[in-house]
């Protein structure tokens, strides 16, 4: 009884911090935007005035007195309108003050981030007996909030924010110091962790060289980097670009046959490696033995 407690409690706790943090990951997303188009601007770049101007408002407080307010109306959101989820059901998706449709995106922003963080409990491979393996799990989660934000930020506007995908990547090396105390093998753990950068970075860095950024964005590149050094495994690196792209494979094909893409459409690729780099995670070790099971 006691057991089913306290797992019981961890799993209340990790939606109950996974929403709160996917609301966090939802406004940082429109104010990593409204950021954007103001250097833009300041830079000469072409930016689209309607939303420069709906989403100026959020670069003008300080850090201090930054608040969440309607992007419509500018109304300031009140506490009892922060509650992650369930303030959008209440208000069935609108503005409190104006009424105008909030949207999907901050709701799936929130729900996703909570899936996310039960998920990576429910399926996490590794062992979490000492602080160090418990940290490691934390690291994972923490970046998680940062993949969410990449993840909705490139899937919207075909871009990664560099200081998003610097985040990613500092967690990322922790990840590999940690790995490296963890193991009876440090020049294989080496070894395996800068293979799997080869493979989701230095594929991608080859790919940009090579099309001279026609093809991929030099925002993969580091996006690729991040990930190689959170999965530390060349294997799972591999497995990662395996998913992403049947993943993609499956979002682009029903799309072409509906007629809702085009050969020439853009498909931003960014959201493909984080899916994928999760599945591999999450699944990487059940399909690895499936596979050595099926070579004996």
């Amino acid at each position: 009884m006691i057991v089913l407690m306290e797992t019981v409690i961890i799993y209340v706790a990790l939606v109950l911090v996974g929403l709160c943090l996917g609301s966090f990951a939802g406004a940082s997303v429109w104010r990593l935007r409204a950021r954007q188009l103001k250097e833009d601007k300041v830079n000469g770049e072409p930016v689209d005035a309607k939303e420069y101007k709906r989403l100026s408002k959020l670069t003008k407080a300080s850090l201090a007195h930054d608040r969440s307010q309607c992007l419509y109306c500018s109304y300031t959101l009140r506490w009892y309108d922060l509650v992650p989820l369930v303030s959008w059901l209440s208000l069935g998706g609108r503005c409190r003050q104006c009424h105008h449709p909030i949207g999907w995106f901050e709701p799936l922003i929130e729900l996703g981030v909570a899936l996310f963080f039960v998920g990576s409990y429910i399926f996490w491979p590794y062992e979490l007996t000492t602080s160090i393996e418990i940290t490691r799990l934390i690291i994972w989660l923490v970046s998680g909030v940062g993949l969410a934000i990449l993840f909705a930020y490139d899937a919207k506007w075909f871009l990664l924010p560099d200081r998003i995908s610097f985040t990613v990547i500092g967690f990322g090396i922790v990840n590999v110091v940690l790995t490296l105390l963890t193991t009876t093998d440090i020049v294989q753990a080496l070894w395996s962790t800068l293979g799997a950068i080869l493979i989701l970075s230095g594929l991608y860095l080859a790919l940009y060289l090579i099309s001279k950024g026609r093809w991929i964005g030099l925002g993969d590149v580091k996006l690729g980097l991040g990930l190689g050094l959170l999965l530390a495994d060349w294997r799972l690196a591999f497995i990662t670009l395996f998913a992403a792209n049947v993943i993609g494979c499956l979002v682009v094909i029903p799309g072409l046959i509906s007629g809702k893409l085009t050969r020439e459409a853009h498909v931003p690729f960014g959201p493909l490696l984080i899916a994928g780099t999760v599945v591999a995670q999450f699944f990487g070790g059940y399909l690895l033995s499936f596979y050595l099971v099926g070579m004996l």
